[in-house]
């Protein structure tokens, strides 16, 4: 019976030290579970910070373009807007045109000077040559331009500029060619203004080969020839 004891005895040992091992290895198994815990959270903190750089990006890069496309876009219209501005030219409606005798004593030839006032309230351009004709015994005598440079000028309201017309002096004793009127048309435009002729009464006969009278540009108030 002893010796049956103890083959039990030996038997129950072994077995609890067989447990004991069993249960050592499932605490291995337990402990290594939770090692692995912070490498499975990993990938998510790396993909919250991917999006924040991307969302960063993009606001930085998009308000930035866009404030300064509008900027230039803003600068550019302003310009149009300026170049579009120009001041427009000066109507016949808009000038008080007057005409007077500016012949002085020894010159050869005479002289009338015609004056345009720009009474338009506003300001306005004016250039080149106005166009004139004489209302004369024998019909209607146009002008011919001298050819001398025609400055561009702005006449600001209320502000005035002048041109010559040249013209022969009879000088033949002869009743010449009587001048009953004057007729002006300012640059770039076609509605004419009449007036009083100042200059001398008559002009001399000629043979027809060319207008004896000249005028000048717009600006020189001068003798046309």
């Amino acid at each position: 019976m002893r010796v049956h004891k103890l083959t039990f005895a030996a038997l129950a040992v072994a077995a609890g030290l067989s447990l004991t091992a069993c249960q050592n290895g499932d605490d291995g198994t337990g402990q290594s579970a939770p090692s692995s815990a912070p490498t499975a959270s990993s990938p998510g903190a790396g993909s919250g910070s991917g999006g924040s750089d991307q969302g960063g990006g993009k606001d930085a890069t998009g308000t930035g373009s866009a404030g300064k496309s509008s900027g230039g876009q803003g600068t550019a219209a302003g310009t149009g807007s300026n170049a579009n501005g120009k001041v427009g030219k000066c109507r016949t409606d808009e000038l008080e045109i007057t005409a007077k005798d500016n012949t002085i004593d020894g010159d050869p030839d005479g002289t009338v000077t015609v004056q345009l006032k720009n009474s338009g309230g506003r300001d306005c351009a004016i250039s080149g040559y106005a166009g004139v004709d004489l209302k004369t015994s024998a019909g209607s005598l146009s002008a011919k331009r001298t050819g001398e440079k025609a400055n561009p000028a702005v006449l600001k309201n209320g502000q005035s500029t002048a041109f010559g017309i040249n013209y022969p002096i009879n000088k033949s004793g002869g009743s010449g060619i009587r001048v009953t009127g004057l007729l002006v048309t300012p640059p770039d435009e076609t509605k004419t203004v009449t007036l009083d002729w100042p200059g001398a009464a008559t002009l001399p006969v000629t043979d027809g080969t060319g207008s004896p009278v000249k005028v000048g540009p717009v600006g020189n108030a001068g003798q046309g020839g």
